[in-house]
């Protein structure tokens, strides 16, 4: 049998994959896939090579509303019949008594999962790189096509006043996540307040991803995206809340500064930012033209979101993914700037 790492009871696991998956060859080996920041996700692989994925919570610090197994899991369940490419799911377990919290399983889809320039430029030649960028609009126009209702997921969430509540939700995170000796002079509150103020009307209620971008899909080597992964913070509303995100990390070449330094959109070939909004709204029946609020609202909503990573880990939330969060504090800090000085180009 492996060894315990962090957040995985192998025996009650691979007892759990006895009863649920046939034809194991035992033992089981569970490794930390790197990457993840918040729900923890393992590769499960047994004696003759065959391979899932196991999703589960932070080991520290989860709060109430986040990391739900159960939603998550539901969410691929209803998708995968619909045409948009998500793991297959294998099976759910909420018995805390197996593994301290729930978890699921999912196949695991092989492809490229690709997040700094040089993974980019390994996997892909330009004309492939060119492909990602229609074929990653293209997607995400397909999921927010999705009628919710007809997927079983009309349930999912409010159809309306998604914004309001996005920011009411990730500005109650961001205050409830707070890390001693970092401060950040009230800039992530009044960039708040100004996206408050200044809330579009919503064109179409869709299911939202909430987190869509290229680390977060299983690309194939055509480019075409085989998978999309992490649907924690998925929901129903504002699709074009999914779009603007998408240009937030869609760094393009000349661009002073990718978000968080990593983008690998600017590798050479890949579609300008531009070119991937204007193929959305080619195959989207939405306007577009509004986009510059949402890709404020994203960078806004990332600073949120890097700041309850950031607590996580000063309280040890990590299970052996111990990468450098030192210069966190700094990169919440510029996503409000970037947030403030998008709103302040968009009439």
């Amino acid at each position: 049998m492996s060894s315990q790492p962090e957040g995985i009871n192998v025996a009650n696991v691979t007892e759990w994959f006895v009863a649920h998956v046939p034809g194991l060859t035992l033992p089981l080996t569970f490794t930390l896939i790197a990457g993840g920041r918040s729900n923890l996700t393992f590769r499960v692989e047994d004696a003759a090579g065959r391979a899932w994925a196991l999703r589960r919570p932070p080991v520290h610090h989860v709060l109430p509303t986040a990391h739900d197994m159960v939603r998550e899991h539901r969410l691929m369940h209803s998708l995968g019949p619909a045409g948009i490419p998500v793991p297959r799911t294998i099976g759910l377990c909420t018995d805390e008594a197996v593994n301290e919290r729930p978890f699921f399983v999912m196949e695991f889809v092989e492809g490229h999962i690709v997040r700094s320039a040089p993974e980019a430029e390994k996997a892909f030649d330009e004309p492939t790189r060119r492909a990602v960028g229609d074929h990653m609009a293209d997607t995400l126009a397909a999921l927010h096509a999705v009628e919710p209702g007809s997927v079983g997921l009309g349930d999912l969430g409010r159809h309306e006043g998604y914004i309001e509540r996005q920011l009411k939700r990730w500005r109650s995170q961001y205050e409830q996540m707070q890390v001693e000796g970092v401060n950040h002079g009230g800039l992530v509150e009044r960039v708040s307040d100004e996206l408050a103020r200044r809330v579009p009307v919503q064109q179409r209620t869709s299911v939202v991803h909430g987190d869509y971008r290229m680390d977060n899909v299983v690309l194939a080597d055509d480019g075409s995206v085989r998978a999309i992964l992490d649907w924690e913070i998925c929901t129903l509303g504002d699709p074009l809340a999914d779009l603007g995100l998408l240009t937030v990390y869609w760094a393009d070449p000349t661009d002073a500064t990718a978000v968080l330094g990593l983008s690998p959109t600017t590798a050479p070939g890949f579609s300008t930012r531009a070119q991937v909004l204007e193929h959305y709204a080619s195959v989207s029946d939405l306007d577009v033209s509004g986009i510059g609020f949402y890709t404020a609202f994203g960078y806004w909503k990332l600073a949120c979101i890097l700041q309850g990573v950031y607590a996580r880990y000063v309280a040890g939330a990590g299970a052996g993914d111990q990468g450098s969060v030192d210069a966190f504090p700094t990169q919440v800090a510029r996503l409000a700037e970037m947030a403030a000085e998008s709103l302040a180009a968009t009439p």
